[in-house]
């Protein structure tokens, strides 16, 4: 009965995010190419805030908790688990201030309007998993861009998607080479809930009424002397806010 309730939701839902897609994809390469990078900045979060939207028509509702001020000169590294692609959407919007770019897959880097344009012009960097050390030389050059322009960084520090909303061990590598290179940031850790519900139906239906919950932790420093034991206190810190949300929700 809610799949049959949710089938006119989800087609007028992807039929709003589809357009939103195709009419930023021209915005944004028109902003970037005539007016440069912070125009092209404003149409990705503007982009954002209209996806934000498209997913309140299926009711969904995102609940912050605790989100902080931040320092737009200051480089911050977002450390948060990662449930779905609708992640994505409110760290851009409500994290703005302070340029997130992203750290994806390099599948995303092409076929997906608007999205791949972002991912390939917009500072991020597109890894591929399965060839580790060039992964980690991009994230380093791409750390060292970071560092330059003085913009934060998105890490998914799990690696993959919880598709159940259960944490998964951290993958070290990406998080110890930003602590490497970029010594000097804070940390933001970030814990996500109850986003894998979006995609419990492999994204067709879209199920009603989600609440998505993200939890902002105290801003941390970087453990210079002991890196390894700041990625351990993350995952501590971040699980257990998903725990957290998971059991509250």
């Amino acid at each position: 009965m809610k799949k049959a309730l949710a089938l006119p939701f989800s087609i007028l839902y992807y039929g709003c995010f589809g357009l939103a897609l195709f009419l930023f994809h021209g915005i944004q390469v028109i902003s970037l190419r005539i007016f440069g990078y912070q125009a092209h900045k404003t149409s990705v979060d503007v982009l954002n805030w209209v996806l934000l939207r498209c997913l309140n028509l299926l009711g969904t509702r995102i609940h912050l908790h605790n989100l902080p001020k931040l320092n737009p000169s200051q480089p911050y590294i977002i450390v948060a688990n990662h449930q779905s692609t609708y992640d994505i959407p409110p760290l851009i919007w409500y994290l703005r201030q302070c340029h997130p770019k992203f750290i994806s897959k390099i599948e995303l880097g092409s076929g997906i309007p608007s999205i791949s344009y972002n991912l390939k012009n917009g500072g991020s960097v597109l890894i591929n998993r399965k060839e580790k050390t060039k992964a980690l030389d991009a994230i380093k050059k791409f750390a060292q861009n970071v560092r330059k322009n003085n913009w934060s960084v998105v890490i998914f520090a799990e690696g993959t998607r919880s598709r159940d909303g259960q944490p998964k061990a951290f993958q070290k590598g990406g998080l110890l080479t930003l602590f490497e290179q970029i010594p000097e940031a804070k940390i933001l850790p970030v814990s996500i809930g109850n986003s894998w519900k979006l995609s419990r139906y492999n994204y067709f239906p879209m199920p009603l009424a989600v609440s998505l919950d993200i939890m902002f932790h105290p801003i941390t420093a970087i453990n210079t002397q002991n890196p390894e034991a700041t990625v351990t206190e993350l995952e501590s810190v971040i699980h257990e806010g998903v725990h957290q949300l998971q059991t509250s929700a």
